[in-house]
């Protein structure tokens, strides 16, 4: 059998001191995520961050930094997951879109909000990620290379 790890995208949208979250169905009940998703065929990890903003939160994101790169393994599942996460910009709300598919609603939290409810995030990501933010880490996008 050969190993490999889920690769997915998320985008880490902040605004007046809040953060964009989704909130979806996992067979764990509801809970709280980035918008975020699986890394697709024939895509740039970019592409595919701005393409999952879209489908599940209806805002418009452009990444403009990489905010890092985690390994994170669910016991449960016995997956191991490796996320890109980028820190950008929106470019527009287009509430007239329907949300992804286990997609409840989109939320905007403060840090004291996503700590007080950690117990019902997605992964412990969706925290790292807000803080690695906070902490202003930022990689160029350029030291991402595509070929083909």
């Amino acid at each position: 059998m050969i190993w490999k790890p889920h690769v997915t995208v998320a985008a880490v949208i902040h605004r007046d001191n809040r953060f964009l979250l989704v909130e979806e169905e996992t067979a764990h009940g509801l809970r709280f995520n980035q918008p975020a998703g699986h890394w697709e065929d024939n895509e740039t990890l970019v592409e595919g961050t701005i393409r999952e903003a879209l489908e599940e939160s209806a805002y418009g994101f452009e990444p403009e930094y990489l905010t890092g790169i985690y390994r994170w393994h669910a016991m449960e599942l016995n997956v191991t997951y490796l996320r890109f996460a980028f820190g950008g910009s929106l470019s527009g709300h287009h509430p007239e879109l329907a949300l992804d598919h286990g997609i409840v609603r989109t939320v905007w939290m403060t840090m004291e909000e996503m700590r007080a409810c950690q117990d019902r995030h997605r992964s412990p990501l969706v925290l790292r990620c807000c803080e690695d933010y906070l902490a202003g880490k930022r990689y160029p996008l350029d030291m991402l290379v595509h070929y083909g």
